[in-house]
This record gives structure tokens, sequence and C-alpha cells, in this order.
């Protein structure tokens, strides 16, 4: 499947993607790399693996209806079927969503419904939950708030720290999203309303 990748910071999950599909691991083909942020991490990362970048900077629009809709160009121009979501740090307005051919993934550090939005491992912590994790999502219109593909748990330690934690969900991250893509990609994910089936 021809994917493009959008994310506004360092872009650690972006390079497992990048890595996976060196591998053979992932039937995707990256075509492309977009960031909302002019010096992310993501699109050096990404232009390293010789990936084509964009920047949709909201300074250089007069809305963000605009903003995505030049994102929807530029999809098109990259006949994309598959659109990753990788620490992108917009959500995607209700007319893009009305408008994407294509399916939509995100992948979020925590065991969601649970802590949505930013800061999800400090809200986990300040919970004082004994399990977080990680799920992976088709994006819709709402805030985290897509169906459920897949989710792992990792254990909340009693020393934990906002970094250590996060350090140790983003290494579930990395693995948990390859391989929701993967199924994705060979057409093993099954969507009826919010309940999403993994075939065998």
């Amino acid at each position: 499947m021809r994917t493009a990748i959008l994310a506004s910071g360092r872009g650690s999950n972006l390079q497992a993607l990048i890595e996976a599909q060196r591998s053979a691991k992932l039937p995707i083909e990256i075509v492309a790399a977009g960031s909302d942020q002019f010096g992310a991490g993501a699109l050096k990362r990404a232009k390293e693996a010789g990936i084509p970048t964009r920047v949709f900077h909201i300074s250089d629009y007069p809305d963000r209806q605009a903003q995505e809709q030049d994102i929807l160009i530029w999809m098109r121009e990259n006949q994309v079927e598959l659109l990753l979501l990788a620490g992108y740090m917009r959500v995607l307005g209700s007319q893009f969503m009305r408008q994407a051919w294509f399916p939509i993934l995100n992948i979020h550090p925590s065991l969601l419904p649970a802590f949505p939005g930013l800061h999800a491992q400090r809200q986990a912590l300040e919970y004082g939950v004994k399990i977080s994790g990680c799920t992976v999502h088709f994006v819709d219109e709402g805030l985290d708030s897509g169906p459920i593909i897949l989710q792992e748990a990792v254990p909340v330690l009693a020393e934990d720290t906002e970094e250590g934690l996060s350090q140790r969900i983003l290494a579930v991250e990395h693995r948990l999203y390859t391989e929701a893509v993967r199924l994705v990609a060979l057409g093993k994910v099954n969507r009826i309303g919010r309940r999403v089936q993994i075939l065998q």
C-alpha cells in the first residue's frame, strides 16, 4: 500500500516503520512524510531514508481548513492508500475526515479510552493506575476516539517517572504499530462500526 506518514516530533515511530518496511516486514511503500513543524526530527529521519517530505505549517495558511486541504492535495498527488499518524499533534478536522478516501491509523500511549489527548503518561501516573500501555486505532473526528485495532498493556512501576514510563511504552509502540499496519495492509482487519475483527 502506498503510505504517507504525518508526524510532529522526533519521529521514533516513523523510524520504526521505515525499518520494518526495509526488512520486508511491512507490505507498504512509504511514499511521503509530512509535518506541521519545520524542525521536526521526523522530517530529518525521512529525508535520510530518501522519503520525500513536506511541511504544512499553520502560519502558511489562512486557517486550518486550508492547511488540511493542502495535505489532501499532497496525498492525492502521491496516490496515497494509507495514512499513518506518528506523533502528529493535531486533530484532523471533520471535512478532512469526510474527504479522506484512505484509512487513517494512529498510535496513542495509553489504553484507550483512558487518558486521551496530550501527556497520557503523566495522566496515568497522576491517576495512580497500575497498568498503562498503548493503543493503535482508526482515526475518526474525535480525540483519540476511533475504533481500536490493537492494544498492549505496560505495567506502571512504583518508581516510574513520566519519562521512564514513556520510554517503556514507546518500545512497545514501535512493535505494536508495525503489527497493526501489517494487518491492515494485508487486509486482515475487518471494521464493523466500533468493533474491529482481526482475521486469521
